[in-house]
């Protein structure tokens, strides 16, 4: 049997999937890695960490793995993080700028207040933010004039994750990203599907240092020196995080939504073969690019889910482990009126206020850590409700279905209160880490393991569907309590 290889390099830690034609995981393996914060408000990673972390969960995944089983590996990353790397080297010249990093805050600004706004959006889909990748990359050059200077020489390559790891997989022969990654850089025409020289000059970038553009599924290199693979198995998917995860729920019809819950929290919606332009403060940007078919999406965005309860047991120290939350916010039958708002990097979609941060409301004596734990389960639920609203009204399409995945869709009580506070019913997968699974399903269309949607869309599987049971009144007051908190933070 034919084996597919994904390897899913997240913001915390990087995890590897093997995964059979049946879509048996006979082969898994997780690494996390440090997290650098040298100022307020930056949030960096070391490159070298990041690799480390992917040889280890890889080796881990094919101990029982005939290496020679492998018919292709598929590569998913979080998206927006810039790296810049010396071509002859290897070696990165800055730590990676994580998607969560608000340091270029003031020069959106600036880019705002100078009226380039409404042609940025215009061109890419995407907001004035510090989100972006191509601030960072403006960053890392303006703040080390040897770097600049190395960069006008061409001695430089930028990339997404994505683009990091293919050149290391393949041992510095591929220098390429994906359209997905492509269209989140603020860099990327969405009309022309290529870099934008226009977009180039506004940010002082150079685009010797950019990466060729490929699609999402197709052979775009071949393993080299990789420790634990054999030369030559084809790298042949590549899309960032969410769009994967799209892919990987199988959302392919025009209208079909998902939500991963990891980091943060992201809702995408296919919108077929046009991008939308929001007018709801939603992000447009490209779905995936697979034989004979270009598909855009419209994505909102809430930069804090999974890691506000990772601060609620590493900063607070209310449980030992993440999986206790569910427990402890069950204990209690409600919030006891707090509000926990958990914009610690700003708020994302639809509002786009970086400066924000996170916010408890309604504390009393009577409140306990149940209570605050509880709350802020409601509050990850709370902030996808206004992204979901303004998805529906800028694609005139009412949901009746969102598919759910990542690692805290595994917790019944936010998947129910989601599904309350929405009042859609949502749908979880038997294979909740989806954004794995889309870089194997890209990874093995590019190479003929899955010859088509159709057989990928039958090969996925739903575990659990959780329908909406709130009265109206108790969801009312829960959305006008999250109003008042969120204009606070």
């Amino acid at each position: 049997m034919r084996h597919v290889i994904a390897i899913d390099q997240g913001t915390t830690g990087s995890t590897v999937l093997v995964l059979d034609e049946t879509l048996g995981v006979v082969g898994r393996g997780y690494r996390e890695f440090a997290q650098h914060y040298p100022q307020p408000g930056w949030v960096e990673h070391d490159p070298e960490e990041i690799w480390a972390s992917v040889v280890a969960a890889l080796a881990t995944a094919m101990a029982q793995v005939d290496p020679a089983s492998i018919a292709a590996v598929g590569i998913t990353n979080q998206r927006e993080t810039a790296i810049v790397w010396d071509r002859a080297t290897g070696r990165a010249v800055h730590r990676a700028i994580v998607w969560q990093d608000r340091r270029t805050t003031a020069v959106c600004a600036r880019l705002k207040a100078e009226g380039h706004e409404a042609r940025v959006r215009e061109l890419t889909g995407l907001t004035l933010d510090p989100y972006f990748s191509g601030t960072k990359l403006a960053w890392i050059l303006q703040h080390d004039p040897a770097v600049a200077a190395a960069a006008k020489r061409g001695e430089l390559a930028f990339g997404t994750v994505d683009s990091y790891l293919l050149w290391r997989l393949t041992g510095g022969a591929v220098h390429a990203t994906d359209v997905t990654n492509a269209s989140r850089t603020l860099l990327f025409d969405l009309h022309t599907q290529a870099w934008s020289d226009e977009l180039i000059a506004l940010l002082g970038v150079e685009r010797a240092l950019l990466p060729t553009v490929v699609a999402s599924a197709g052979v775009a290199g071949q393993t080299r020196g990789v420790p634990g693979l054999p030369d030559g198995v084809a790298i042949a998917g590549l899309a960032g995080d969410q769009q994967s995860a799209l892919f990987g729920q199988a959302c392919f019809e025009p209208g079909d939504a998902k939500c991963t819950y990891g980091t943060g929290a992201f809702i995408l919606m296919n919108t077929g073969d046009r991008p939308v332009a929001s007018k709801a403060g939603l992000l447009t940007t490209v779905a995936w690019q697979i034989p004979g078919e270009l598909a855009f999406a419209l994505e909102g965005s809430a930069f804090i889910a999974g890691a506000a309860v990772q601060w609620l047991r590493d900063g607070l120290g209310l449980f030992t482990s993440a999986s206790e939350i569910e427990a402890l916010a069950a204990s209690v039958p409600d919030s006891g009126g707090v509000v926990v708002v958990p914009a610690f990097t700003g708020l994302g979609a639809p509002r786009w206020r970086p400066e924000a941060r996170g916010a408890i409301t309604g504390l009393t004596r009577g409140t306990t850590r149940a209570h605050l734990a509880r709350a802020t389960l409601e509050g990850i639920a709370l902030q996808n409700v206004d992204i979901l609203r303004a998805m529906e009204a800028d694609s005139g399409r009412t949901l009746s279905t969102l598919k759910v995945d990542g690692g805290a869709s595994a917790n019944d009580l936010l998947m129910q209160f989601q599904a309350d506070v929405l009042g859609v019913e949502l749908s979880r997968p038997a294979l909740i880490e989806t954004t794995a699974l889309g870089a194997a399903f890209l990874a093995g269309l590019g190479v003929g393991v899955w010859t088509s949607k159709d057989a990928i869309r039958s090969a996925w599987r739903e575990q659990r569907r959780f329908y909406p049971t709130g009265d109206r009144a108790t969801v009312a007051a829960h959305l006008a309590q999250w109003a008042t908190a969120v204009d606070k933070a």
